[in-house]
Parts: structure tokens; C-alpha cells; sequence
């Protein structure tokens, strides 16, 4: 049947999962049989008004206990547990950082030891590392040769600061991954069409790229804005970092298209919830 959601076109990206908290899902990841993942949608929870419904944000005005009631209905949908998740401390910056054993179910269970963190990386298993968004764009990283993942938030600032990137090689420093056994993906954000921006943030990216790929990144406007694409940004930042077109998966879902299933900070304002992305190594115990 389906969860209604618009596509940009018919590759085959996303697996649609209509469990009774539905999420998506990649077969790119799920097909290595190491990690659990998700994206979130807006349906199969339990807050009301305009956090409707599975809003995962405790810092927009909703009532705490349905935020944690939304966890527990999206973890174990996903199959990850509420004590094992680790949240990030977004700021918009570059900063990525390592999860170890000790921060197990910080943000969501205590407080966070750490902050301005945009991005995680661990490989303890069964430790959900878990970001945030309403537009920007999520970046999937999975290492399955030396068993470790990666998840960063990556909005205008964080793409023109290429947090992809910086994740890449905070995977290589910690875990001596090889960018070309990874597998990343651009996750369902703000696609072109509906991301505007100003002058002074299309300069910016005119520092940050090479001039041969700003027709591929943004266009000028007869109102003197622009319309950015930040998936075919972090689509060239994760080939600069070494990793094959064909480990790579890039969104065709846009938030703000489908406001009625995911929440857009565009389309919606400050009262809205979050979606939030889960990825998880699975335990010894755990793998077929």
C-alpha cells in the first residue's frame, strides 16, 4: 500500500516499512547483514497538535513522556533499544565524535558529556547512534570490513564545511577504514527545487567547490536568490572522500514535498517535531 510518499524518481532507494511505526530503510545497508537502521516518518505516534505524530524531539515544546513513548515505539519498530541509543548535540558545525561504551544512552536515558557535536561514529556494538532533522540532510556511513558506522547531520553549513568528509576521516583515524569498502547515503532533506537560499550562502559554496560544479550545486534566480542542491553537494563531497558511485545511495525523498509524512522545518516553522536517524552495529548475537 504504501506511505504516500513523492518520489523524485523511480530508483529504488528506500525500502518503505509499514510496521505500525512505519520508518525507511536501506537495502544498500541492509544487505550486509551488520547494522540496524532507520529513518523516521511523522506517523505511528503518539503526539498531537503540531508535533503529529512521532515527533522524536524533547526540545520544541512537546510533552517529554510521548516524545519517550515515540522512542520506544520507533526503537523497537527498528529493533534498537532506548538505553543503547546515543543522541548528537547539533550546532551546525563540523565537529564529529566518538562513541564509546561510556555514553550509552546519553540524551535520551542522562545528560550528554559532550556538546556542538554534528556527527558520531562508533563500533561498539549495539550502541544506536541517533541525529536529527526537519530539511537537512542526514549522511549514513558503514564501514563492513572493519565493523563501524557513522551518521552526521549536515544542513547548508555543515555540507559547505563538508561534514561528510570529516566523518570519512574521523572512520579512517579511529578504525582504519578504507573509504572505498564504505557505504554511505544522503538521506531523505530539502530537495532543490524547494531550497532557497541567499547570496551570501551560495558564495560560500562558491569558496568551498570547484568552479566546475556549481551548475550542479545551484543557480541564480531573477530575484537574486538561489536554489542549492544540497544532495548533489554531498553526493560529490563523499566521491572526494573516496567512496565508489556504486557503494553510494542519495535521496529522492524531499522532506519539504512530503510535509504531510515528514516534518520540514520549511514548510512548517519552529512549531513542528523532528525526525531523527538510527544506526546501529548488531551484536554477536545479532548477526545471521
Amino acid at each position: 500500500m504504501g506511505l504516500g510518499l513523492q518520489y523524485k524518481n523511480k530508483q529504488h532507494i528506500f525500502d518503505e516499512i509499514e510496521t505500525d511505526t512505519p520508518y525507511l530503510e536501506y537495502p544498500l545497508f541492509r544487505s550486509t547483514g551488520i547494522v540496524r537502521h532507520g529513518f523516521s516518518t511523522r506517523l505511528g505516534g503518539v503526539s498531537e497538535g503540531c508535533f503529529t505524530s512521532l515527533n522524536l524531539s524533547f526540545t520544541r515544546g512537546d510533552d517529554a513522556c510521548k516524545v519517550k513513548e515515540n522512542f520506544l515505539r520507533i526503537g523497537r519498530a527498528i529493533g534498537v533499544k532506548c538505553e543503547d541509543m546515543v543522541f548528537s548535540q547539533q550546532t551546525h558545525t563540523v565537529n564529529v565524535h566518538v562513541v564509546t561504551e561510556k555514553e550509552r544512552g546519553m540524551g535520551i536515558l542522562r545528560p550528554r558529556d559532550y556538546i556542538d557535536v554534528d556527527g558520531l561514529v562508533t563500533n561498539v556494538p549495539g550502541v544506536c547512534l541517533v541525529t536529527f532533522y526537519a530539511d537537512c540532510v542526514p549522511l549514513y556511513f558503514v564501514d563492513p570490513v572493519k565493523r563501524a558506522v557513522g551518521l552526521s547531520h549536515s544542513g547548508w553549513r555543515g555540507t559547505v564545511g563538508k561534514i561528510g568528509q570529516k566523518t570519512v576521516e574521523k572512520m579512517q583515524k579511529e578504525y582504519g577504514s578504507d573509504p572505498k569498502d564504505i557505504l554511505a547515503a544522503v538521506g531523505p532533506s530539502i530537495c532543490q527545487d524547494c531550497y532557497e537560499v541567499s547570496q551570501d550562502v551560495a558564495e560560500q559554496f562558491q569558496e568551498n567547490f570547484q568552479e566546475s560544479t556549481w551548475k550542479e550545486i545551484f543557480y541564480r534566480k531573477e530575484n537574486g536568490k538561489y536554489q542549492l542542491n544540497l544532495w548533489k553537494a554531498n553526493e560529490l563531497i563523499l566521491k572526494e572522500a573516496g567512496i565508489t558511485e556504486e557503494h553510494m545511495a542519495v535521496t529522492n525523498v524531499c522532506t519539504r514535498c512530503n510535509s504531510s509524512i515528514l516534518y520540514s522545518h520549511r514548510e512548517m516553522g519552529e512549531r513542528r517535531g523532528n525526525l531523527c536517524a538510527f544506526l546501529a552495529l548488531k551484536r554477536e548475537e545479532e548477526l545471521e
